[in-house]
């Protein structure tokens, strides 16, 4: 298994040939001037949230790959409004568990908000668990540190996704300690450095996981990394 990591949350897995993107923004954000966004075609986009900063480019990917696309029952109906076909566009909702051709998923707790860019209502914001042969991933989507993920200390999780930017999702020092509340020690960053205020010193935050006994990756954008 490998990820391609585009900036901000935006990470596609590559499952053992099924590619599956994760909030998908790359067009506004200037980090990713390079990434060719019509070069992008996953066969599902999973969301986890509605905000711009998650959801921009998931219309121009479905259009051009034809994916399908997960969501909590809200933001699936936002997708739905735009112009998605409804057979292409899978809702559920927490604790619920898709089982698809690569693996199951679960959709698991987020402390943050969420809208749609129309200013609706976007049902709660998730993360998901991808459990893929005997391998466990957490994407944890934009959240807050909560005592909810210590509910996840008992996967055995190998690699976690975590946010790691501050002033909109927890910071690092808290990532530090989502870490070992899900019990998971190898951690990719994710919800950084895209805008002024999520800005990070990116040794400072390598040297802080270190000294926790944690590994951090940070992929460069466009760059792969495999688990």
């Amino acid at each position: 298994m490998s990820i391609t990591y585009y900036g901000q949350s935006c990470v596609e897995f590559n499952f053992n040939g099924t590619k599956v993107l994760l909030d998908p923004f790359i067009t506004y954000n200037t980090l990713a001037k390079n990434i060719d966004v019509s070069s992008i075609h996953p066969e599902y986009i999973f969301l986890s949230h509605g905000h711009q900063d998650h959801v921009a480019d998931m219309e121009l990917i479905q259009k051009n790959s034809n994916a399908t696309v997960v969501a909590i029952v809200e933001t699936a109906e936002w997708v739905r409004k735009q112009g998605v076909a409804p057979e292409k566009v899978v809702e559920f909702n927490f604790g619920g568990t898709l089982t698809l051709p690569f693996g199951k998923v679960k959709m698991v707790y987020a402390l943050h908000t969420n809208s749609t860019p129309d200013g609706n209502y976007g049902g709660f914001p998730c993360g998901y668990v991808f459990f893929i042969g005997d391998r466990r991933i957490y994407f944890a989507g934009d959240t807050a540190l909560t005592l909810e993920m210590k509910l996840l200390s008992d996967l055995h999780l190998d690699w976690a996704f975590l946010p790691i930017g501050g002033h909109y999702t927890m910071d690092m020092i808290d990532a530090v300690k989502a870490a070992e509340f899900v019990n998971c020690k190898n951690i990719v960053g994710i919800h950084y450095d895209t805008f002024p205020p999520i800005a990070i010193n990116k040794k400072e935050a390598t040297t802080l996981f270190q000294k926790s006994g944690l590994r951090l990756e940070l992929p460069p954008i466009g760059g792969k990394l495999i688990l």
